[in-house]
């Protein structure tokens, strides 16, 4: 079973689709006991990181993520605001986030070369795979990618950047850090190299 993780989001469903298509039991939940009793945990969503760690918060599913999933070594998969929260901080609402990995995640620069820089990006992006990963496993390098973001990760360690895009600045498309692995864009969106990757996850032994 695969849990998605019901932290009043948008977009829940559109994984959940994804993964029934693919051949996947998963469940869309926001019970703690689920989330711990899950083979696989993802955390998608559209949103602000402020509102969801607040959510997330209220609904006592911080901890559970912290420490019942990516310090227990479950495999975690984070999607689009799923992969910034995983970070400490974001500039967003000035929100205190999970801490899995170390970082801090920031807004796209409003300007390029004295030109407005149209934030949110929105659309699709050429994503330019850095490391070797298996959840890349079947996927060419400089696919494009689906994405809807105003703010980007950077993690503190660039060793666990495993792809990279280019919005105005060079940012981590994606990354991996033993179980735990997130992407900036959505996976659910983007075709069937999307629907490969995350093929890739629910297959993935770690």
């Amino acid at each position: 079973m695969i849990a998605i993780v019901d932290y009043k989001a948008g977009n829940l469903t559109s994984v959940k689709r994804a993964l029934e298509y693919l051949g996947h039991e998963c469940e869309i939940t926001d019970r703690a006991a689920k989330i711990r009793a899950a083979d696989r945990v993802i955390l998608p969503g559209v949103g602000a990181a402020g509102a969801t760690m607040e959510n997330l918060r209220a609904l006592n599913l911080a901890d559970v993520l912290r420490h019942d999933v990516a310090r227990a070594g479950k495999p975690f998969l984070g999607i689009c605001i799923g992969i910034q929260v995983l970070l400490d901080r974001s500039e967003e609402d000035r929100a205190d986030c999970l801490g899995i990995i170390a970082g801090h995640v920031a807004r796209y620069p409003r300007s390029l070369d004295g030109r407005p820089l149209k934030v949110p990006q929105i659309g699709w992006n050429r994503v330019r795979q850095t490391r070797a990963h298996p959840v890349f496993a079947g996927v060419p390098d400089n696919t494009h990618f689906y994405f809807v973001n105003s703010y980007y990760p950077i993690p503190d360690d660039p060793s666990m950047t495993i792809a990279t895009c280019e919005y105005g600045v060079n940012f981590a498309a994606a990354i991996a850090r033993d179980n735990v692995i997130a992407t900036q864009f959505h996976l659910e969106k983007s075709g069937s190299a999307g629907l490969k990757m995350l093929d890739n996850f629910c297959r993935l032994n770690f």
